[in-house]
């Protein structure tokens, strides 16, 4: 792999105002140059294993440890020696004569299969006149499933796919400085790919650019034409027409018609129909499981849901034996097409807009800005083996309103012992027709598919220095290394090596417009940032580190929570060391936060349950230090079991199974205590935690303070608005803009509609929100605020 600084010094060489930048830095920073190794001891830790507890047996077969020694590939570096031919016209040719020896094997769709499909011949008898006789397709019905196929998909054009991937590669190389993959993780695709089953390739979606530039990847890769499932409101009629050619597909319009329409029944039928013959044929498939950059709405694709329940229909019915799902993920340094006021685009993409957006960024970015990017393919899995395994922690589920509102309000200390039910994404038509268990699966292996891709993406550079600069800003080289080795330590990968000062350099040039450099006496330089709504958008990249730290996060400010009533929260660390916090009350605390934060940041798995989880952030604490055991006088140490009998009850349980004969473990637990450690460097650690989440409690305490000032009855989306334009004010008068995010307003306003605070009512308009009887009165809403403001650090 090129390292960063040899690309850096490429680009420096085509540019002069590069060059007067680098004297700039040489003279800040000196010249003692430090290696960032992202390396733990000898390799780098390899991410994006699957779930042992659901697919054990994926888990050992597809993957050997051979792979983790396997380096990266830059798939955009195409040289001579990728080629067959050699020789100076082959030199300035290689990009043209490598697209014309990229192997496309036929993937001709078949109509009339799509028409003699068992679910379409079902669907015909209800539609055909009279006098068809049996057997035969009236010419008008056969007519209308080629025009419903015909919106679906169209026979890929392989001349077309040669000259998009040429223009794509010289694209890509002034776009971005490589394009990593990783080649044990495309060992693993191409070993499940030989199993014979075929490829879903289920992923996150960062830029519109992802549908485009993920199938070139896997066909330089060897694994062939990658359908992939594109959503019609971003793309206009002529670039869909364009996207069908190179292997797109898209939902007809008439199958989010209601159940009972003949219309969508029939389309219906025919998206079954051509899902289960491009299964067959095993062509790989891609389905984006987040929603498009820039929507206001849910994590989770209701579409993606769609297809993802067609493959899932496809193996039940037995159409192909299995299905092998892969968990995707694409990260850049930043995303080439995403304007500050992304999520006010709301009009689809033309084909003009896209040409114009592409010579806008290769204008903008030029050979200055040029970023990095990493995909990631996570360890595949079965579908059919998850579809056997999968299970639930626990059968019953209840509302966020059942769960806190009455500790809310003071009602009660104790929390119902059972999990959150909060399904945010709506549910289409398509998906409504599968049976409800078959939907419950559905939207589980969903949740289970996005936390594997998130575990499994890599932490770029810019993530990293956009999180020091808002929650840890003093010496960023030395805290740069010091945050890397931290990400690396809680097995996440990083996207990027070479040497510290190049990285820092690098990273704040692409943050350029969002911090100003100012030299300071003794050769240094000062990085400030710039005061405005540049703060969000750093926020919206931190926000990629969450996930390595997100349970010592819920922790600290679950500490926090239960220290802010007992000491003052101005008051020296070491008097804060001195409180004892029981278990118990550690386990509460946490489980009102995890209560409270929505599903799409958590992203538990369905097999993993909250009281797991609770352990699982109370040993992250004693790991990292900021906890540590306080043995209460007389009693026996937690460590000692020496002189427990073995046979009045087991030492040991099933993951997950928390049942009522746990109870004596809890009871137990009772006895254990802790204390803040007093270690030079807690203190800062834990603040910092505590600042990863400030940004979303801010935004929910905002909002229950906005409670008595919004105009309502509104709809969510109007008081969305008017809770963000709050936002703003304030962010105006506190200078705090980290917490103005669209996504951030809408996930209050949602989160208040299931705790009960808003309720939405049925109008002539459409749904509209009220707000609730019972936090009508400024007491309720006060209690409301505090319960908020209880986990966040000053």
């Amino acid at each position: 792999v090129d390292t960063m600084l040899e690309a850096r010094l490429q680009s420096q060489q085509r540019s002069s105002q590069n060059g007067r930048e680098t004297s700039l830095w040489s003279s800040g920073f000196g010249m003692k140059l430090e290696a960032v190794t992202p390396f733990l001891g000898k390799y780098r830790p390899f991410v994006g294993r699957c779930c042992q507890t659901c697919t054990p047996k994926s888990w050992e077969s597809l993957f050997h440890r051979s792979i983790m020694d396997l380096g990266f590939c830059n798939v955009i570096q195409v040289k001579e020696e990728n080629t067959r031919f050699r020789g100076w016209l082959v030199r300035r040719l290689c990009y043209f004569l490598w697209s014309l020896e990229q192997h496309i094997p036929p993937c001709q769709d078949a109509p009339q299969k799509v028409v003699e499909s068992t679910g379409v011949q079902n669907v015909i008898p209800g539609r055909a006149p009279g006098g068809a006789g049996e057997g035969q397709v009236p010419s008008h019905v056969k007519r209308e499933v080629q025009r419903i196929l015909g919106h679906i998909q169209a026979p890929p054009r392989p001349f077309l796919l040669r000259l998009v991937s040429w223009a794509l590669l010289r694209i890509l190389n002034c776009l971005f400085l490589n394009v990593q993959l990783h080649k044990g993780q495309m060992k693993m695709v191409h070993k499940a790919a030989q199993a014979g089953s075929p490829l879903v390739l289920l992923s996150t979606h960062k830029s519109l650019l992802d549908g485009i530039l993920l199938p070139f990847v896997l066909l330089s890769q060897g694994l062939g034409v990658l359908r992939v499932a594109w959503d019609p409101r971003t793309c206009s009629p002529i670039l869909r027409a364009l996207l069908k050619k190179l292997g797109g597909l898209f939902l007809p319009p008439e199958a989010n018609l209601s159940l009972d329409s003949s219309e969508g029944v029939l389309a219906r039928a025919v998206v079954h129909a051509a899902v289960e013959q491009l299964l067959v044929s095993g062509q790989p498939l891609l389905i984006f499981l987040e929603e498009p950059p820039g929507a206001q709405g849910p994590r989770l694709s209701a579409l993606g849901q769609t297809w993802l329940g067609l493959v899932v229909q496809a193996v039940q019915v037995g159409i192909v034996p299995d299905a092998m799902l892969v968990p995707v993920a694409m990260t850049y340094d930043l995303v080439p097409d995403a304007p500050r006021d992304t999520y006010h685009a709301s009009a689809p993409l033309g084909l003009w807009t896209g040409a114009l957006a592409v010579l806008w960024s290769l204008r903008g970015w030029g050979c200055s800005r040029r970023a990095c990017v990493r995909v990631h393919l996570a360890q595949p899995f079965s579908l059919h083996e998850y579809t056997v395994n999968a299970r639930s922690c626990w059968g019953s589920r209840q509302t966020l309103e059942q769960l806190l509102q009455p500790i809310v309000l003071g009602q009660c200390t104790v929390i119902p012992d059972t999990e959150k039910v909060q399904e945010w994404t709506p549910v289409t038509r398509p998906l409504l027709a599968l049976k409800e268990e078959d939907q419950l699966l559905v939207r589980r292996l969903s949740c289970h598919v996005l936390n594997a891709c998130v575990a499994s993406s890599a932490v770029m550079s810019t993530a990293i220095m956009a999180t020091l600069l808002l929650f840890k800003h003093q010496k960023l080289l030395g805290e740069f290394s010091w945050l890397t080795e931290e990400t690396l330590l809680r097995g996440f990968d990083v996207g990027f090596s070479g040497q510290l000062q190049c990285l820092v350099q690098h990273t704040l040039s692409l943050l350029r417009p969002h911090v100003a450099l100012l030299r300071v006496q003794q050769g240094d330089l000062l990085v400030v940032l710039r005061p405005g709504p540049g703060l969000a958008h750093l926020a919206r990249l931190s926000s990629e580190v969450l996930p390595a730290f997100l349970s010592e996060a819920v922790g600290a400010c679950a500490v926090w929570g239960l220290l802010v009533g007992r000491v003052l929260p101005e008051g020296p660390w070491e008097l804060q060391g001195i409180e004892l916090l029981s278990q118990n009350q550690l386990y509460h605390q946490i489980l009102l936060l995890l209560h409270l934060l929505p599903q799409d940041l958590l992203l538990l798995q369905p097999c993993q349950s909250s009281y797991c989880y609770c352990q699982e952030v109370l040993d992250r604490l004693i790991q990292c230090g900021l906890l540590v055991a306080e043995e209460t006088p007389g009693s026996r140490p937690a460590c000692d079991t020496g002189r427990r009998r073995l046979s009045a009850k087991l030492l040991w349980k099933p993951s997950g199974d928390f049942t009522d004969s746990d109870s004596d473990d809890f009871e137990e637990a009772e006895g254990r205590y802790f204390r803040l450690s007093q270690q030079s460097r807690c203190p800062d650690f834990f603040l910092f935690l505590c600042r990863l989440l400030s940004p979303l409690l801010k935004a929910f305490a905002q909002a229950a303070t906005f409670l008595h000032r919004g105009q309502l009855p509104d709809t969510e989306s109007g008081y969305a608005e008017q809770l963000l334009r709050f936002l703003e004010a304030t962010a105006q008068e506190e200078g705090f803009f980290e917490c103005v995010d669209p996504n951030l307003a809408i996930s209050a306003v949602w989160t208040f509609r299931d705790l009960g605070v808003l309720q939405q009512m049925p109008s002539p308009a459409g749904p509209m929100l009220h707000l609730s009887p019972t936090f009508a009165s400024r007491d309720n809403q006060e209690k409301l605020e505090r319960f908020i403001r209880q986990f966040i650090c000053a």
